[in-house]
């Protein structure tokens, strides 16, 4: 599992960002299935190169959003997926994103930023 994660050390975004976005990505996309165990913080770190505060760092904002459980002795885990919302109140989302996205840009917003917005709002949560 750990060899599909890279670290582009070219690119400006922090190393626990990137992990954590290609984790999320992979949970999202479903080659991470809910049940499946993550490496542990220090086998990754140490494919990758990276300090294990790092990926410990991707981790924990991963369970943060849900992703992922972690337990002492059974690691960390992709989190169950939760009950599809009806295909009215996805519309009802979509239409809420779309206005969303359409404030952010009046405000100078990318669409990069305004999700990365939404997400520190939900990790306060």
């Amino acid at each position: 599992m750990s060899a599909a994660v890279t670290i582009n050390l070219v690119d400006p975004t922090p190393p626990y960002e990137q992990v954590r976005r290609q984790l999320t990505t992979f949970i999202e996309t479903g080659q991470l299935q809910p049940g499946d165990r993550l490496p542990s913080v220090r086998q990754l770190a140490s494919d990758l190169g990276l300090a294990a505060g790092t990926v410990a760092r991707a981790y924990k904002e991963l369970e943060g959003s849900g992703l992922v459980t972690t337990r002492r002795g059974a690691g960390t885990r992709v989190a169950p997926r939760p009950e599809s919302a009806s295909p009215a109140a996805v519309t009802l989302l979509d239409d809420a994103a779309e206005s969303y996205l359409a404030r952010a840009a009046t405000l100078g917003a990318t669409p990069e930023q305004a999700a990365l917005a939404l997400e520190r709002v939900t990790r306060r949560r």
